[in-house]
């Protein structure tokens, strides 16, 4: 299913590592997110069945979790970021971390 929609950039998400993506990427993740959502709805609703393995219930719900997680991030293929920037430099250090000094 490829999606050639609206290619306009919109602005990445305010975290590092996301870029801007197409308005068909985020049309299409907006639609996997409520394929997702759907389907947790039906989860929910089997958690207040008694005769429901919770713990079973709780691996799927998570694998679901996370396949939806995955695919949306094949579309949006967020990256690394620049630990060398020195914005990061001082996060890392606050978090007890010396990284390497950059090399020039």
């Amino acid at each position: 299913m490829g999606y050639t929609g609206d290619q306009t950039m919109k602005e990445g998400l305010p975290v590092a590592g996301y870029r801007p993506q197409s308005e068909s990427n985020v049309e299409l993740v907006n639609h996997n997110k409520l394929l997702e959502e759907a389907v947790l709805r039906v989860l929910d609703k089997l958690a207040q069945a008694s005769e429901v393995d919770k713990r079973w219930l709780a691996i799927g719900r998570t694998a679901i979790e996370q396949g939806f997680m995955a695919v949306n991030r094949s579309i949006f293929r967020p990256g690394r970021i620049d630990m060398t920037d020195a914005k990061w430099r001082e996060v890392l250090l606050g978090l007890g971390y010396v990284p390497a000094p950059p090399q020039d």
